[in-house]
């Protein structure tokens, strides 16, 4: 019951399956489509879906401000549906390689446009820690509906991100998310890379995987993708 709630009034949405950096790059912007897909066949969870498209723009070498222009939900037993705009911002703390981990921090607002449900805030600590060819990734973040109909509690999760860099456009790794809200645990193997655009200062980023149910309460598979257009 408690996960059938949490899908009904659309918790789980594509940020919960991303593991941020806290690294910022200086005048780089990025076009950025990511989502997830259950695959369970159980009512609580067979065809849930989300998707977000999302467009960045890092305007020092401290802040990236990025806005969520479409952000798609299909919650199990429903048709899909809009669900508002978002604007997210990550602030670099602290230089690569300054102290023993790159610290960082992300706050965003969600509006909704769905009437009766409310706005809501995010945010938390970012941390990343490469050693050699591999690389870390620990978010902590805290969420909390605002305006009229919110309620009073926190929701929390947690995730993290470990690759190893066979090459820039070959990492395979794992990545682990917790919702304690809804009782939901997953982890899974992934794989990422990056290719640069030859002549040009262009990239394209891509992450693929699936995170597999620990516990009853999570769904038996979600299969995650991300694709990412950089450039300057």
């Amino acid at each position: 019951m408690v996960a059938i709630l949490l899908l009904a009034t659309g918790v789980v949405r594509a940020d919960d399956f991303i593991v941020y950096s806290p690294h910022v790059l200086a005048t780089q912007s990025e076009i950025e489509l990511r989502g997830y897909s259950y695959g369970d066949p159980r009512a609580d969870f067979n065809g849930g879906r989300a998707a977000e498209l999302s467009i960045s723009h890092a305007f020092t070498d401290w802040w990236k401000p990025e806005i969520y222009l479409a952000r798609y939900e299909r919650a199990p037993g429903s048709r899909g549906r809009l669900l508002g705009y978002e604007f997210e911002n990550t602030f670099q703390f602290t230089q690569p390689g300054e102290y023993w981990a790159d610290f960082g921090f992300l706050a965003s607002y969600e509006h909704q446009i769905i009437a009766g449900k409310p706005d809501a805030v995010e945010f938390g600590p970012l941390v990343e820690k490469t050693v050699g060819r591999f690389t870390h990734r620990f978010n902590a973040i805290w969420e909390k509906q605002v305006g009229a109909g919110a309620a009073g509690k926190y929701e929390f999760r947690y995730s993290y991100s470990g690759t190893y860099a066979v090459s820039a456009a070959f990492r395979p790794g794992i990545e682990a998310y917790a919702r304690p809200a809804d009782r939901a645990y997953q982890a899974g193997p992934i794989v990422a890379g990056e290719w640069h655009v030859p002549g040009t200062t262009s990239s394209l980023e891509y992450r693929f995987g699936v995170v597999l149910g620990l516990n009853a309460t999570a769904p038996r598979r979600t299969w995650l993708a991300q694709v990412e257009y950089e450039f300057f």
